[in-house]
Order: structure tokens, then sequence, then C-alpha cells
């Protein structure tokens, strides 16, 4: 007691724990102040109970002030002769953060009783010291003191606080052992301790134990517990039950129902709690009123939320946040601003999640110069030093379509290497297709020994498309264990189906723990779009077996299977699933039943779900559109295009290439000009795909000079754009035209694919360049990596035909690293019968008739060439032989 009182004679030490009190010293300070301090505490008639009760109240009291009271009631002999007033400053340094001063306290006193033990435990865990709280209890245990529901409350809190539940267990057996389990003090503990520690089953079963509870913080812990665990529907149902057995349930309950609504967007038990508080008065309680708010926010209520919002007498910044995240959510992004300048406007303080709510409203094109501002006003309020707040503001950039800026400003960080910071801008690069610069990034995160998270390496998976980079970081996922994680694993296997690895994909799918309705509708999709069409339903029928309940994607993908007349009858059960599901009517579905019969040729079928969805939409018409064309119906298409027109719907670079496409329109080019008009009218003449459909249609109508104009007119021609217009050049003997286009569309940084080579080579038949046609076929292999086939094979042969040298192409071709088909000899046949050379024409018919017996055309050539110089016999012996194999000369035709 001695060590006390000389302490307290020196200026006292300011040790904080918990950061809850700030110590004062003005007492020392202001000599008027210590005596009118001190005066608090007469010589006599000193009611110490009175001054102990008034403090307790008050939330003024310092640590100083406690050390001047356990100095006076030293001096006076009442000291150690009341355990109530030992047990009284004991706790009063407790409720102070001053553990240090509480321990030497309890340590010096003769012989603390029960509630001396209790008042310990209970301080170290209000002061967040769960090791101080378990050890005080296993001291008190073991020196023989009993635990009442208190000390049993304290203790469950403490192992709650470590997060161990083999303490808490232990403690649980204590409590059955000693009669407390009936507590509710205890039981509410023990149901939150079970929670915490993901036991909720145990929780429930420890709940139910007691079938007629009565206590709202037992029934709290467990609605509470089951909303943090997932379990809303159990949160949900708990709450009814309370209802029933007449609990009056309280803020912390309203709180917790609310939640689990929010979860489940169950906007019609959100409006019963929201009636029941308004009943019970509640609606007071800025966190049941923020809660209101958020659940009409996430279900799309938004006025609903903004008036509970305006309505709530006290808003603080969570409330503030959740209505604007409802207004950025809604897509109204002025609201939201809006919202947040009367939140400045109030002095309401803003902190990072009200921040990042805005900036992703921030994140569209049109939108970057409010970024901006907001960057100069993150910058100005310091907030530039909080992590989460710079990775969101590099997000916003890079959704804007400024990747540039984002770059910029995680260059400019101090801590660029912040694992968060870095994370964030992988992704960036992976959604603006760099490639490189993700890659890059990427790599010098794992040398310096940093770990991508999980969100990092599914964006770099969905940009790559190379089959070797994407097994090292398969191998990678591996070996940290994120190939588990469901959104690691489903871009895994949609990386593979990407790469054509259909097989390696499945096996990636086989192997995740849990599979939710994304990933079962990727698989199906990428099977669907590879043509394993068997495959698909097969997997669909597997995800219902599972009582997977498919999504429009999936049905989506489910009928993309079905697109073929094998299996339509497969695509009937389909629909009749989704006609149970009450999907029909959905735009979506409907436009994918409506492709689905067009491409099984069920056009009145296609017709009749046409016109059963109430709601037409640009995508449902494009569909049908498109399958008129298919069929030739240029009519019909066209109808259903005015119809379009005529409901103001937009029509798009998809509708009216479907019906360019159709070889309909080569007996019609007038239409094909009327539509060309249309697109002129409606802007799409810079569209890649239109350009590309107008060069095919002009030039299957011979039309060049236009399908150069249409090739002009696209801003940016990709690859397949130069192709067309390269091929239309050499189809109409425009060769020079057709390989100066290819060199220009090289200078342009493009890199040819097969396709663009058989226009090529297909020119410099038309322009006579043998040794040119030579030099391109090298290349192909050489400089692109591209091995040529059978038609490029075909060109060298028709370049050499065309150009006379004709036992130089019959050497070509039986050089050649691949087996010649007939196209190659027919190639050769053609150029025979030019020049007149007979016996290679004999021999180009022969491989001809050996490899496809029932062509006639090789026949007819022969017999044509023998009549042209005059051997006759031989063509009466053709004609027989065409006889006998029943084979008869197809009768020409022609468009005009």
């Amino acid at each position: 007691m001695n060590s006390l009182l000389h302490q307290i004679s020196k200026k006292p030490k300011r040790r904080f724990l918990c950061g809850k009190f700030i110590s004062s010293v003005a007492t020392f300070e202001n000599p008027s102040n210590f005596s009118a301090t001190f005066d608090v505490f007469p010589r006599n008639n000193i009611d110490i109970y009175q001054i102990f009760a008034s403090w307790n109240k008050s939330k003024v009291n310092t640590i100083w002030d406690a050390r001047i009271l356990h100095t006076h009631l030293i001096k006076s002999a009442i000291f150690d002769a009341d355990f109530f007033i030992s047990n009284s400053l004991l706790n009063l340094y407790l409720k102070l953060s001053a553990v240090d001063n509480a321990v030497q306290l309890f340590d010096e006193m003769p012989s603390p009783n029960f509630v001396s033990w209790n008042v310990m435990i209970s301080g170290f865990n209000n002061n967040f010291l769960y090791d101080d709280a378990w050890r005080y209890f296993c001291r008190m245990r073991s020196m023989g003191y009993g635990s009442n529901q208190y000390a049993y409350g304290s203790v469950i809190s403490a192992c709650s606080g470590l997060g161990s539940l083999l303490y808490g267990t232990m403690v649980y057996s204590l409590t059955l052992k000693d009669g407390f389990f009936s507590n509710g003090y205890v039981r509410s503990g023990l149901i939150d301790l079970f929670s915490k520690n993901r036991r909720i089953e145990d929780a429930f079963r420890l709940f139910n134990d007691w079938p007629y509870e009565e206590n709202v913080v037992c029934w709290n812990s467990m609605i509470n517990g089951a909303a943090k665990n997932g379990v809303h529907v159990m949160a949900i149902e708990l709450f009814h039950r309370m209802r029933q057995c007449a609990v009056i349930p309280n803020s912390i309950t309203f709180s917790g129902a609310l939640g689990a609504c929010i979860a489940l967007e169950n906007d019609d038990m959100g409006k019963k709690v929201h009636g029941l508080v308004i009943k019970h008065g509640a609606g007071q309680d800025v966190f049941v009123g923020t809660g209101i708010s958020d659940l009409y926010s996430k279900c799309g209520l938004v006025d609903e939320a903004a008036k509970n919002f305006f309505r709530m007498p006290v808003q603080n910044v969570v409330s503030w946040t959740a209505m604007i995240s409802g207004y950025v959510k809604k897509g109204d992004v002025l609201s939201a601003i809006r919202l947040f300048m009367e939140m400045r406007k109030v002095g309401v303080e803003v902190n990072k999640y009200t921040v990042t709510s805005i900036l992703s409203a921030c994140a569209k094109p049109h939108m970057v110069d409010v970024a901006m501002q907001m960057h100069s006003w993150i910058i100005k309020s310091g907030l530039t030093a909080d992590s989460a707040v710079v990775a969101s503001m590099i997000s916003t950039y890079s959704k804007a379509g400024e990747i540039n800026l984002s770059e910029l400003l995680y260059l400019e960080q101090d801590d660029y290497e912040d694992k968060g910071v870095w994370n964030v801008m992988i992704s960036s690069f992976a959604q603006n297709k760099k490639m490189e610069k993700a890659m890059n990034l990427f790599c010098k995160m794992l040398l310096i020994g940093s770990k991508p998270d999980n969100f990092s390496i599914s964006s770099i998976l969905s940009i790559i498309d190379c089959l070797y980079t994407g097994r090292q970081i398969h191998s990678y996922t591996l070996k940290t264990g994120l190939v588990f994680d469901l959104c690691v694993g489903s871009s895994l296997f949609t990386m593979y189906s990407k790469c054509g690895r259909l097989l390696e994909s499945y096996e990636v799918f086989l192997q995740l723990p849990d599979r939710d309705i994304v990933s079962w509708a990727s698989m199906i999709s990428g099977f669907a779009e590879h043509g394993y069409a068997h495959q698909a339903i097969q997997l669909f029928r597997e995800m219902l077996f599972a009582e997977n309940r498919p999504d429009q994607v999936t049905l989506l993908g489910v009928l993309v299977a079905c697109s073929s007349p094998v299996i339509s009858l497969i695509g009937k059960e389909v629909h009749g699933y989704v006609f149970r599901a009450g999907l029909c009517k959905e735009s979506l579905i409907g436009g994918a039943l409506v492709n689905m019969y067009s491409k099984c040729g069920s056009l009145e079928l296609a017709r009749r779900v046409f016109d059963m969805i109430p709601k037409k939409d640009q995508v449902v018409c494009s569909a049908l559109v498109s399958g008129y064309a298919q069929t030739g119906d240029i009519q019909e298409a066209l109808s259903v295009l005015h119809g379009m027109r005529v409901a103001n719907l937009r029509v798009d670079s998809f509708t009216v290439s479907s019906i360019l496409g159709s070889d309909a329109l080569l007996k019609m080019t007038y239409i094909g000009i009327q539509l060309h008009s249309l697109i002129l009218k409606v802007g799409l003449e810079s569209d890649v795909s239109i350009g590309s459909s107008l060069i095919t249609m002009y030039s299957k109508c011979g039309i060049v000079d236009d399908c150069r104009k249409a090739f002009d007119q696209i801003i940016k021609p990709d690859l397949i754009s130069w192709t067309t217009m390269i091929v239309s050049y050499a189809q109409h003997g425009k060769g020079a035209e057709a390989l100066k286009l290819y060199e220009a569309m090289i200078s342009e940084g493009l890199e040819p694919d097969a396709v663009s080579f058989t226009g090529v080579l297909s020119a410099c038949a038309h322009a006579g360049l043998v040794e040119e046609g030579y030099s391109y076929l090298n290349s192909m292999s050489k400089d692109y990596g591209i091995e040529p086939n059978l038609r490029h094979y075909a060109c060298i042969v028709d370049i050499l035909g065309r150009s006379g040298r004709l036992e130089e192409a019959r050497c070509f071709i039986y050089n050649m690293p691949i087996k010649p088909d007939a196209l190659i000899w027919e190639t050769l046949l053609a150029a025979s019968k030019l020049h007149g050379d007979v016996e290679i024409g004999r021999l180009a018919a022969k491989k001809v008739i050996d490899l496809e017996p029932s062509d006639s055309g090789a026949y007819i050539s022969l017999s044509n060439m023998c009549a042209d110089i005059g051997q006759w016999d031989e063509v009466e012996d053709i004609r027989d032989q065409m006889k006998r194999t029943r084979l008869s000369k197809e009768p020409g035709w022609s468009l005009v």
C-alpha cells in the first residue's frame, strides 16, 4: 500500500489501454481545482457509498481522480475493513482502463472475495484483455471459489473474444455441472460463442434445449448468429417463432431480422418487419432506421428508402452511406452525388465507405470529370492515405476507360506495392485488355513474394487466350490452394474452354468443391459454344438432379446447344421446362427460343413463340429477323424489321447483317441498296460487322467499286473487313489491288490469318504472279506460324496452271506435305483443259474420279478435252462410263 502512496505522490503516468480515456492532470496544474476536488471528502461524516454511486454515474472522472480518492481512503481507516469500498475502487480503475492500478490493488487485497474476482474478470473483458480474463477465471476456480452467472457470462464473452471454442466448451461443461445452464445471460453468451465459431447447428441445438425461452437477449443472439452465418432463412423463422412466443423484440432484434431480409432481398418480409418497428416504437433507433433504408435500397425501392431516411431523427454516416449506395445501385448517379454534397453540407463526417460508393458511381466514360473532382477532394481530405480509397480510384478510372490515369495514380503511391492496390491495378489492366502489362505486374508481384488474390487471378484468366500461360497460372493456383476458390475455379475452366480444351475445362469443373449457378452456366455454355451439344444437355440434367435451379443464363446456354435439327425434340423439352418455370415471356429466353426454332427450321414455332412475348425488345426481334433471313424468306425478315422501326426499337448491326448475309439478296439487289440507305440513315455505316456484310453483298453482286466504298466507310477495319475486301478484289480479277490492300493491312499492324492468305494467293493467281505466290506461301509458316492447308495449295496449283506451268504444278502436287484432295486435282484438271494438255488432264481426271466417284464434273471436263482434239472414240467411252455409273451432267442455271 505504501508503494501505491509513493506512486500517487509523484506526477501520474499517462498510461492508456485501448485508447478509451485521456487522463487529466488539471488538479496539479491548477491548485484551486485540486483543493476543490479534495474538499469533496470532508474529514468527518464521509458517505463513501454515496460518493461511489455518484462517480459511477459520472462520465468525466479521470484516473487521477480515482488515485486521489484511493489516497483519501487509505488515510482514513475504513479502506481495508470494507470489501464494498475495495471492490468499488477496483471497478472504478477498470472502468477508467487503469488496468495496472487495478491489478496492483487486487494483488494487495489481503483476501479478495468472490465479487472481487468477478469485477476483475469483467473488467479485463471490457478492456479486451481476454487472455487475462481467462487466466483470472482459472485462478479463481483453482483457489476454490465458485462461479455465478456473471462470472460465467464474462468468461464466455472472453472465450468468444479469443475465438477459442475449446475454452468455451469447457466453460459450457461447468455451467451444466453448476446448474447455470438455464440462465439467460449464460446461454446467450454460449450461443454467441458457437455462432462466432461457425457452429450454428450447435448454437441452434443449445437454443432449442430450453423450449420456452423468454429472454430477449438469447433470441437476439440466435437471430443475429444465424444472419451472420449466412443462414438467413433460419433468422427469419426464428423471428417468427419469437413473435409466436410473445417475446417483445427490441432494436437489436429488428436489426438482425432486417439484415436477413437485406441478404435475401425479401422486401415483402422487410415491410412486415418495418411495420413491427413502427408498432413497437423502435424506428427512432439509428441502426434500425439505417437497416430499413438499406433494405429498400437493395430491393430496388429507392423512393421508399429515401422516405424512411429523411424521417429518421438522427442520421449517422452509415445511414448516409447506405442511402448513397442505394442510388448508385439503381443507377441514379446524380441523386447519389447530390446526396453526397448534402451530407458534406450538414457536416457529417465522410468515411472511406462513403467515398468508395461515390467513386463507383463515377466509373463511367462520361463521368470522368466528376471522378477527377472527387479525386481532388480526396487529396484535400487526406483520404489518399487509405489504400481502399486509392484502390477504388484506380478501379474508377479503369472502368471509365482511362487506364492511363489508373496507372499514373498507382505509380504515384508511396507504398505502391500495397497488396490491395496492386491487385486492383492488375485487374484494371486485365479488364482493359492490357495483357502484357497485367502479366508483367503479376510476375513482379510474385518475385517480391507478395500473393495475388483470387480477384486478380480471375481477372487475368479472363483475358488469357494462350494455353501455355493459362497452365502456368493453373499451376500457381494449385500451389497456393486458390484453385478451390469458386471464382478462380470458374475462371480456370472458362479459360480452358476458350482455348478449345474442353476435356481439361471439364476436369477443373469437376474438381470444384462447391458449384454455384454461375459455374454450372459457364460449363454448359462452354460445351454449347464448341459444338458439344449432347454434353451440354447431359450437364444440364446433372444440374437439375443436384437440385440447382437454373437461371436465365443457364437456360440460354442449353437452348443454344439445342439449336440443331438433330436434337430439336430435346429443345422442345427444354421449352416445356421454361414454360413451367414461367420464363417464356422473358425477352432473353424468348429470343433464345426463337433462335433455336429458327435454326431447327421450325419458323412457324419460332413465330408463335415470338407472338406470345408481351414486350418484344430488340433481341427477340433480331432473332426472328435472323431466322427468316437464314431460310431465305427476305420478305418476312423485312416485315419484322419494319415492325421494329415502327415500335421505335433500335436496329443494331446484328439485325441488319443477318439480312445482308442472306443469299436470297443475290436476286434482289435493290433491297440490298435500300438496306444500305437505312444503314446510312441510322449511322451504322462505320460498324465493322455491317461494313464486312456490305462488302460481301456487293461482291456477290459483282459491284466491286461499292465494295471499296463500304470498306472506306469503316472507321477502324478489323481483320475480317480487310480479308473480305482482299478476297473480293481477288474473286473479281483485281489481283494488283488485292495485294496492295494486303500490304496496307500489314502496315496497320494486323496479322493475317489463313483466310487472308487464301485471298492473297487467289489474287496472285489472277495476276499471274508465280514467284510472289511462292513467297506468300513460305511466309505463312515462316513469319506467322500458319500451316498451309489444302485451299492454299490449291491456289498455288491454280497460279502455276494459269501460267501454263502444268508439269511444275503436277510435281508440286506430288511433293505436297499433305495428301491432296479432289479440289487440288480439279484445279489441275481445269488448267489442263485451258491449255489443252490431255495427258495431264487425263491424270488429274483419274485422280478426281478415284477420290470422288460421284463427281460428274471430272468426266465432263475430260470428255470435252478429248472432243477438242478430235478423240471421239474416247469421248464415247467416257459417256458410256458415266451411264454405267448412273451419272448425268447437271443443267446450268442463271440469275438473269
